[in-house]
């Protein structure tokens, strides 16, 4: 710690938030905190519901229960802070706060990522070669993306965070925003960052504009294959598959916005984040309970379960 205080002046960093009015402030804390709540229940239910319904332990939900954890750990890294920040009149944050909120967003966020590619593989298989899906998607390779999410997630951050780690930070230390993030970090370094710059668009932005130019390539090819078989199966399917794309959508396109050009001042930006960070995790519950009959059905049966044991009780 002593080799970083000669290194750096700056112990903390003060964070600007969403506004100044009081009155804001706390309708903000209202509103958030609802929001955090219904992210933590949304998420767990279907983390959960996986996990003891039987029906659902094919590789498409078991994806979809380690995307709610991932969404629940993403929105947990900043979220807490932020709720509890609108009810303090100085808003800041430690310099090691500061790393291990980056760390861990960039982490989930990285994870997440790579398990939504995992998700459109597993449609793909399933809408292209049906008839092999439950050879290719074998348990061994489910848990072979699973762990590779997380390990591609921790590659993401650590390839990042190692350089942020030693930078020197000297002054102005105003962060204009409600959370820590790497290009409004790095802009606040006393020394040059355009390689690191660099590594940040390349590594966030960059990647996630061609993953997602990739998803959207690969549902393209899975809609014109379902046109070809209209059917029941076909419209499940379809159903599905728009769910996929709206999660999609919605990850990449504020993290596109965000990381591939991150240093320009752009007044959305603040808006992008609390999506990315907040909103997000709080639409994918929605999204894929209303858009999927099975989980919906998963979900009622294990509220049931709950008020047959409670009534028992």
């Amino acid at each position: 710690m002593d080799i970083l205080n000669n290194r750096s002046s700056v112990s903390e960093f003060i964070l600007v938030g969403l506004s100044a009015s009081q009155e804001t402030q706390v309708f903000f804390f209202a509103i958030l905190f609802l929001v955090y709540v219904a992210i933590i229940v949304g998420n767990l239910l279907i983390v959960i519901s996986v996990i003891v319904d039987n029906h659902l332990h094919s590789p498409m939900y078991i994806f979809l229960a380690n995307l709610s954890f991932f969404d629940l750990c993403l929105s947990s890294a900043a979220t807490p802070k932020v709720i509890s920040d609108f009810l303090r009149k100085h808003k800041t944050i430690s310099w090691w706060g500061c790393m291990t909120q980056m760390f861990f967003m960039h982490f989930f966020g990285g994870g997440e990522m790579a398990l939504l590619i995992a998700m459109a593989i597993d449609r793909y298989v399933a809408i292209c070669k049906p008839l092999h899906y439950k050879t290719i998607m074998s348990h061994r390779v489910l848990i072979g993306f699973l762990l590779l999410s997380w390990v591609i997630g921790l590659i993401h951050t650590t390839s990042q965070m190692v350089f942020m780690v030693g930078l020197p930070f000297c002054g102005p230390n105003v962060l204009d925003s409600f959370f820590c993030d790497l290009p409004l970090v790095i802009k606040l370094a006393c020394t040059e960052t355009y390689i690191l710059e660099l590594l940040v668009v390349v590594n966030s932005g960059l990647l996630s504009l061609i993953c997602f130019i990739l998803l959207l390539i690969s549902y393209v090819v899975m809609l014109v294959t379902i046109w070809q078989h209209s059917s029941s199966a076909s419209s499940k399917a379809l159903s599905t598959l728009s769910a996929h794309i709206t999660v999609v959508t919605l990850f990449f396109g504020p993290a596109i916005f965000i990381y591939a050009f991150p240093f320009n001042s752009y007044s959305v930006d603040k808006f992008l984040s609390m999506f990315y960070s907040i909103i997000t995790p709080l639409l994918n519950p929605l999204i894929y309970t209303l858009r999927n009959q099975e989980m919906k059905a998963a979900i009622k049966r294990l509220s049931n379960q709950h008020i047959g044991a409670g009534l028992a009780h």
